[in-house]
């Protein structure tokens, strides 16, 4: 029986583990089983390595950038953005990816039928990393928005109806409210938000977040992040099983 699974923490809002055993149901995969691993700490995989025989991980929050470090090799794209969410392990090796990107950039073309409005993306971990290379690849220009301040970065309390409505396209890359805590939401001017605003929250549990709510009741756009957990799903499912 070939192992696979995710780490992170907490893990009570991932789809992951339905969406494999789904998949190894309907198309006769008699061999595989996935399962969660929420680990409180980055140094506690090393414990998981020696104890459970893996074939392949995936990684979500709070690990994608600090995982590195355990890894044999990183992919090119997953080392240019510092970010990884897809191990495969060969000959004892492990080796990361970042299926993020395609997952987020092909769900985003489908959303915006071919319009390019400026981003903000809200948060700055792993999961930005990923999204900000995409929208780089679909040259869509961004701004990253934190609660902590940096030069190039806008803060929360920067947010003004003049930069909501000059950036039509606002991505949650954070995991504020993700189930359980699903009533909270990034603090934004949503009284600013129009019919011509995009909303897309990486989140998928809840399927409409509180921040998706916002846009709504102000007539925007919403999509979450399961059509990307699909994609990039199916991708990681690739990568396990090809020889490169």
């Amino acid at each position: 029986m070939k192992t696979y699974g995710l780490i992170g923490f907490p893990l009570t809002h991932s789809f992951s583990v339905k969406y494999f055993t789904e998949k190894f149901k309907r198309e006769g995969i008699t061999d595989c089983v996935y399962k969660n691993f929420a680990i409180e700490s980055i140094e506690d995989l090393s414990i998981l390595l020696k104890t459970e025989p893996l074939s392949g991980l995936n990684v979500t929050i709070p690990y994608k950038e600090s995982v590195i470090e355990y890894l044999d090799m990183v992919d090119e794209t997953a080392q240019t953005i510092g970010a990884v969410n897809c191990v495969k392990f060969i000959n004892g090796k492990l080796i990361g990816y970042n299926t993020d990107i395609l997952g987020f950039r092909e769900s985003l073309k489908t959303y915006l039928g071919g319009t390019q409005p400026k981003a903000l993306i809200l948060g700055t971990g792993g999961s930005s990393k990923a999204v900000a290379y995409a929208l780089y690849q679909l040259n869509i220009p961004f701004t990253f928005v934190s609660r902590r301040k940096k030069a190039e970065w806008l803060t929360y309390h920067d947010l003004t109806g003049d930069i909501i409505s000059e950036h039509k396209l606002i991505i949650n890359t954070s995991p504020i409210g993700m189930y359980p805590d699903t009533e909270s939401s990034p603090v934004l001017p949503y009284e600013c938000l129009t019919s011509d605003h995009y909303l897309y929250d990486l989140i998928y549990n809840p399927e409409e977040t509180t921040f998706l709510k916002h846009g709504v009741r102000h007539g925007a756009h919403i999509k979450n992040g399961l059509e990307m957990l699909y994609l990039q799903a199916e991708k990681n499912w690739e990568i396990w099983h090809s020889n490169i």
